[in-house]
């Protein structure tokens, strides 16, 4: 291969080839033969690689996107069922009344007594008779509340359970409440025909009408208090409305009064000053006659002296 050489001439008139365009010429094609090697390598690791490799990384990233997504959907069930849990709170966590315990303690001492279930009372009712039937009918009042909260909510929470919108735990909650109230109900049904057969058909419409008397009469009497109320705080209003005017009434005479003895003040400051004017001038009018006396005095012994 031919080179070609620079020639150089130098100060004394001879001439000198330099070799380094030679040398840079080849160092030029050494690199390019590098590049065209690498390139070559590279193709052939390419075509070398196995292509189940790239099914296996395939594979991996399918299922860490699967189990990320499996993940996700799991929290977000849970976030759901946490919602429908609590969002109601404590709606079906009901208790009975105490008023159950107190007919079971009054029931006791009546058997006790020697009262014995079942037996009807006859026109003159025994007294473990009313005080049974006393207890047992507060009772029955007592439990109108709950019994009809569930009432109202059996509808609601049926049609929310077959459409899947509630929690397990928010309907099981439901169930245990209207077991509950339901065997609440039939218990003091039995405990009515016990003091009284063929009671227990009306105790609790009797109950329902009770219990909307004593509503209607504490309604009343709440809105009774709220009248007497609203009544005192008008008096209270209307008496602070008169201690203010009967205020602004002594203020505004208390004003012109005040005007009033400033008036008369200056008024007789002006008549002192006119007294006190007066009796200066006639002090005035004293001295100078005095003034006058003397000097008339001390002529007359002038003349006296020189004669």
């Amino acid at each position: 291969m031919s080179t070609t050489e620079e020639a150089t001439i130098n100060p004394d008139g001879s001439t000198t080839f330099d070799s380094a365009g030679a040398d840079d010429a080849g160092a030029d094609a050494g690199a390019g033969a590098e590049d065209i090697g690498d390139n070559n390598a590279a193709e052939e690791v390419i075509k070398g690689t196995d292509p189940a490799l790239y099914l296996a990384l395939a594979v991996v990233a399918f299922a860490v996107i699967f189990v990320f997504m499996q993940i996700r959907r799991r929290r977000s069930t849970a976030d759901v069922n946490d919602f429908f849990s609590n969002l109601d709170g404590d709606k079906f966590n009901l208790k009975l009344p105490a008023a159950v315990d107190e007919y079971y303690e009054v029931k006791g001492k009546c058997e006790a007594d020697g009262w014995v279930p079942g037996q009807s009372p006859g026109p003159t009712p025994s007294t473990h008779h009313r005080m049974l039937a006393q207890a047992l009918m507060k009772r029955c009042i007592a439990d109108i509340p709950i019994v009809t909260h569930i009432q109202s909510e059996s509808a609601g929470m049926n049609k929310l359970y077959s459409q899947s919108m509630c929690s397990v735990k928010q309907w099981k909650s439901y169930q245990a409440a209207e077991a509950m109230v339901s065997a609440e109900v039939e218990e003091v049904r039995a405990e009515a025909d016990e003091i009284e057969p063929g009671w227990s058909q009306v105790i609790w419409r009797q109950a329902m009408q009770y219990h909307q008397m004593l509503k209607q009469k504490q309604e009343q009497e709440e809105k009774a208090k709220q009248a007497q109320q609203k009544a005192l705080a008008e008096k209270a209003r209307a008496e602070e409305e008169k201690k203010q005017a009967e205020k602004a009434k002594y203020d505004a005479v208390k004003k012109k009064v005040d005007e009033e003895k400033a008036k008369m003040m200056t008024e007789e400051e002006k008549v002192k000053a006119a007294e006190k004017a007066a009796q200066e001038l006639i002090k005035q009018e004293e001295r100078e006659k005095q003034s006058k006396k003397a000097f008339k005095d001390g002529s007359g012994m002038k003349k006296g002296f020189l004669k």
